[in-house]
């Protein structure tokens, strides 16, 4: 239905060119871009590259200082290598954030096409339920799901994504009811298109922008909600390394080690801006009333 999407067809090449263009002009976006991309190889490959496991144990070398030997960033009561458990925990903390922000964002976006789009008792129905998880305070409602459930990283996951689908979902319902309107739309009502198809492939398409700003912010709240769970005890267990347990396990040492709760806090600090960073990137960039040219 090339006629239908006319608009979005018309434009990609200067469209893309544009938002490139205005994304790279965003120096904290890009340098929140280049971090995490750094942060994401160093969590993929570091951990490979180390002399040392995450989960060796060698009590001669306890609370050895950052830059002690072949411990580049020190160690822990255990005598684990810091910089190992940091990176191993990156893995699980970034893909927690990202398959959160995934399951997130599928959701919200489903709920919001089919409320804004549907319009009447199915939007009041479904807003109202959005209305109801957002009427809970998130960390309560994050620790009372973390308590009655078991804590794997999976399951962690899961009920990070239940508490943070709810912008979205009203973000894209906002987008779909301003746009079931223009002419593309009652086109494929003209033409005998199913509802589906209209909200699915000609709707939906047009709203990318917004979700994808959206999702990258989710990605940077979901990486807080694992710290904060995983700090209080309810999140990933050890041995499993998060940057949540991390600091968890390094509150009592603060006095003779504070390293232990600097460099994982140093780690969650430079995930979450980056992807705020990258977030505000691309709302500058993908805001077309910002220019038209």
């Amino acid at each position: 239905m090339t006629t239908l999407t006319a608009t979005w067809a018309a434009e990609p090449a200067w469209w893309r060119s544009r938002v490139v263009r205005r994304f790279l002009g965003h120096r904290l976006a890009v340098a929140g871009l280049v971090m995490i991309t750094l942060l994401s190889l160093a969590c993929a490959f570091g951990p490979h590259l180390l002399p040392y496991d995450s989960l060796q144990i060698d009590l001669r070398s306890r609370f050895a200082p950052p830059l002690t030997g072949d411990h580049h960033l020190g160690t822990d009561p255990l005598g684990r290598d810091l910089a190992a458990r940091l990176l191993m925990a990156g893995r699980i903390s970034l893909l927690v954030g990202f398959f959160s922000m995934l399951l997130a964002t599928l959701a919200g976006t489903l709920v919001g096409v089919v409320a804004g789009y549907m319009g009447g008792w199915i939007n009041s129905v479904l807003m109202r339920t959005v209305d109801g998880f957002l009427s809970f305070p998130t960390l309560f409602l994050l620790l009372a799901l973390a308590v009655a459930l078991k804590p794997s990283p999976t399951m962690i996951t899961v009920i990070i994504a239940l508490t943070s689908w709810m912008t979205v979902a009203r973000i894209v319902a906002t987008e779909v009811a301003s746009l079931k309107e223009r002419e593309f739309v009652l086109a494929g009502r003209m033409l005998g298109l199913s509802r589906a198809h209209i909200m699915f492939r000609e709707i939906l398409p047009n709203i990318m922008g917004p979700i994808i700003v959206a999702a990258t912010l989710t990605v940077a709240r979901a990486i807080l909600l694992e710290a904060y769970i995983s700090f209080l005890g309810f999140g990933i267990q050890p041995p499993l390394p998060s940057w949540g347990n991390m600091l968890n396990g390094a509150q009592q040492y603060l006095d003779r080690a504070p390293w232990l709760a600097i460099i994982p806090g140093l780690a969650i600090a430079m995930a979450v801006t980056s992807f705020n960073f990258i977030g505000d990137g691309l709302r500058d960039a993908l805001d077309v009333r910002g220019e038209h040219k």
